[in-house]
């Protein structure tokens, strides 16, 4: 599949009922052992981000979990830390809370932008292996 048509997939999901966290989990459900419906129940905690806007972006978050399920548990601290600088540098922060102006009523970057950026860096992590 395409980066674009992930990308289409996944605001596609957003809109149609997925929390930022499932909508880019469940677009990489083909390269995953898992179920549509097992990604779901995974990233439903993450909705808002972390502890409901108080931590990382869930389209962020769901990017770092495809690692490790892509790469099955291997070690992808490196990935992981050059997938959150990439996120923060695009997007302009990686706390939920930031990126939606909660305490600043400033959007830094609208929730579909957060899902784009995650879904492309996947791609550009999964590209290198």
């Amino acid at each position: 599949m395409e980066t674009t048509e992930r990308r289409q997939e996944a605001i596609e999901r957003k809109h149609g009922g997925y929390n930022c966290c499932q909508a880019v989990l469940c677009a990489f459900q083909d390269l995953t052992p898992y179920t549509e419906e097992q990604l779901y129940a995974l990233g439903a905690a993450f909705g808002v981000g972390m502890g409901g806007m108080e931590g990382t972006c869930g389209a962020l978050v769901g990017a770092e979990l495809l690692l490790g399920i892509v790469g099955d548990g291997a070690p992808v601290m490196r990935d992981a830390r050059a997938m959150h600088r990439a996120f923060t540098k695009t997007c302009g922060a990686s706390l939920c809370k930031d990126l939606k102006g909660r305490d600043t009523d400033r959007i830094i970057c609208a929730c579909d932008d957060c899902v784009r950026c995650a879904v492309d860096l996947v791609e550009t992590i999964l590209e290198k292996e």
